[in-house]
This record gives C-alpha cells, sequence and structure tokens, in this order.
C-alpha cells in the first residue's frame, strides 16, 4: 500500500509503497477515508517534544486525525464490524488503569500516541491499525461528512475536552483565544457553542475573520496593540480580564499573554504545545497567579465517550467541526502541505482526502 514515510528529522517526507498493517487479535485495520495534517506532525517532523519522549524514528508513518471503514477485526474485538465507519483519539487508551476507568482515558497509564512510534502507525497510508479497538474506536453517525470528523482526533478534539470539561465556561462568560491556527478556531467554535462571549488574537487578519465566523465576538489584531493583555481585557465588563484565556500555540509570549489576560479567579487553558525554543518550559507570573487564584489547566487530546458529546451537537447544528476544514488533498500532497505548516500561515484544517 502507499504511505507518506518520515525520512530523517527535517528531511523530505516520501510517497513509498509498505507493507499493509497487520490485525492483532485485539485490534482492527481500517481503510483510510480521510485525515487531518496536523501541526503535531509537523512539530514530530522535525524533532520537537525529544523532551516528552518523541523521537520519530525513520519508516515512522505520521498521521493520528483518521476516519475510515473496517476491512479486518482481531478475534477478540467485538464491539465493530467489518464495513463500520470509525474514527479514534489519538492518543490511545488501553482501558485498564485508573484513569481509564475513571473517565480520563486521554491520559492512561498506558497511553500510545498514534503516529508517533513505529508500533502504532500513523493514517497517511491507505489503511491504519488500530490497537484495542472496544475501547479507542468510535463509530461515526451515518450522514456525516468523512472530511468533516477529520481533524476530531487531535486538534477539534483537545479543544471540545478543554473548553467543555476542564474549565469552567458558563454561557455569558469572556474568553480570550490566543492564537487561531486550527485548535484555535476549534476552541473559538467550540466556547461560542458553549454561549460564551469569544475575543480572537491572533497575527493574521484572515485567521482574524474565521473566527469571527467561527462565532467570536471580538478580536485583538496582535500587530496593531502595543499591549495584548490590555487590548483583550479592554474588550471585557470593567475591563477585569476575561474568565477563562485559552494558549492554542505553545510560544512563551502566547502562554504569557494568555494567564495576563485573566480576571481575578480565572482560568488559563493550555492547548498549545510548546517548540523547542521554549523546550516544555515558560516562565509565568506565579505570585500574580496565586495572589490573584488564577488557576492554570491543560488539555490533552479527548476520552472516546466524548465524541458521543460532540456528534450530538453536530446533530443538533450547535457545532460544525466541518467549517474549520480549509483545504482537502491527496495523499501524494501531504508533504507539501506539512512544510506549510512550519510557515504558520495555513487557516484552518488541512485534510488528506484522497488516498
Amino acid at each position: 500500500m502507499r504511505a507518506v514515510v518520515f525520512q530523517e528529522v527535517g528531511e523530505p517526507l516520501e510517497v513509498e509503497e509498505v507493507d499493509r498493517p497487520d490485525c492483532d487479535e485485539d485490534g482492527v485495520v481500517v481503510e483510510t477515508e480521510a485525515c487531518g495534517v496536523c501541526r503535531s506532525d509537523w512539530h514530530a517532523w522535525q524533532g520537537d517534544w525529544e523532551w516528552l519522549g518523541v523521537v520519530p524514528t525513520p519508516g515512522l508513518i505520521f498521521g493520528h486525525e483518521p476516519v475510515g471503514r473496517v476491512v479486518e477485526v482481531g478475534e477478540n474485538v467485538d464491539t465493530v464490524d467489518e464495513g463500520d465507519r470509525v474514527t479514534n483519539p489519538f492518543n490511545m487508551s488501553d482501558g485498564t488503569c485508573p484513569y481509564c476507568r475513571a473517565g480520563r482515558a486521554n491520559i492512561c497509564e498506558k497511553m500510545v500516541p498514534m503516529g508517533f512510534v513505529p508500533f502504532q502507525q500513523g493514517a497517511f497510508a491507505e489503511e491504519y491499525p488500530v490497537r484495542y479497538a472496544d475501547q479507542n474506536l468510535v463509530r461515526v453517525p451515518d450522514g456525516v461528512d468523512p472530511v468533516d470528523v477529520a481533524g476530531l482526533g487531535c486538534r477539534f478534539a483537545t479543544a471540545f475536552h478543554g473548553v467543555g470539561h476542564r474549565v469552567d465556561v458558563e454561557p455569558g462568560d469572556w474568553v480570550a483565544v490566543h492564537g487561531c491556527g486550527g485548535v484555535g478556531l476549534s476552541a473559538t467554535h467550540v466556547a461560542s457553542a458553549l454561549g460564551a462571549n469569544v475575543i480572537a488574537v491572533d497575527v493574521v487578519q484572515e485567521k482574524l475573520d474565521l473566527a469571527t465566523e467561527l462565532g467570536a465576538v471580538e478580536t485583538v489584531h496582535v500587530e496593531a496593540v502595543e499591549d495584548v493583555p490590555q487590548a483583550v481585557k479592554a474588550h471585557t465588563k470593567g475591563s477585569r480580564g476575561v474568565e477563562v484565556s485559552i494558549d492554542a500555540l505553545g510560544i512563551a509570549e502566547t502562554v504569557r499573554n494568555s494567564v495576563d489576560s485573566l480576571a481575578k479567579g480565572g482560568q488559563h487553558l493550555q492547548i498549545g504545545m510548546t517548540t523547542a525554543e521554549e523546550g516544555g518550559e515558560v516562565a509565568l507570573p506565579i505570585d500574580a497567579m496565586v495572589t490573584e487564584e488564577r488557576e492554570f489547566y491543560g488539555s490533552y487530546g479527548m476520552p472516546p465517550h466524548e465524541y458521543d458529546e460532540i456528534f450530538r451537537m453536530m446533530d443538533g447544528e450547535k457545532i460544525d467541526p466541518g467549517r474549520i476544514v480549509s483545504e482537502t488533498c491527496a495523499l501524494g500532497d501531504v508533504p507539501e502541505v506539512m512544510e506549510r505548516l512550519g510557515e504558520y500561515d495555513t487557516l484552518g484544517i488541512p485534510v488528506c482526502s484522497e488516498f
């Protein structure tokens, strides 16, 4: 089968013929219909996140936002059949650890990141495997476009889990979103659907315009203001600041701007992961966080059971993840799309939909 294959850090990705994946007794093999092209793939390709143990090896197949049809089922799998359309979280769990049993499978003790390790290849390929299928697979409702589902495995899911389950977003709250890439636009869309007043922050006007289309009521163009946190606060009642502020980029400047945009008692949600420049470490105004009782939360993927919430909101026309999809491409175009992600000027979520 054809797949996009990692060669070396920073070296061009290549489309090659590789062996189709094996189906283990607890897993399935899925024929790929669509897969989001995520900045997380780009980070791994560039050698970021070594401090997290992400060290890609030659021959790795990226791609962790998939949807497709089951074509082979392991003998111990009970919940899906051949022909079912499915998706899955990128952070695959085994279903047995204390976190899984508590409903927090996204931080499973034995979590395996799809497309970042050689023993769980990704979906930039004609077929991909899913381990522990009964735990990780999610059936896609009839009538849902596969392209609309691509992106749920990482960006939209992480934003949905973070906004809907990690912090307390109430109707009428002010919510700032710093960085309007795929995950930031997803956070904007979800927070707006939950009734928040969203302030979108970015350096690219086109991204701010799209954020407005997705529900933002105010925007801050970073290059047009001297002090981003103060510009954010100026939009809120009494200029007190926002109840929830989200960093969707992961660079030191945006993390700090997000924390400094908070009102007293506000909640910061970290969705963006850092780059090699930060190396996983960012300075924070700890004393101000203590004296103003600001809170810091993280969001990492989403447990499988929360997909039902997304699909119900889609069915009720509260959210539409497909609106964030900016372009589709063929498998052979994935290397070029990945290169463009490094320029930070891609709009929305690119999706590979031809295999």
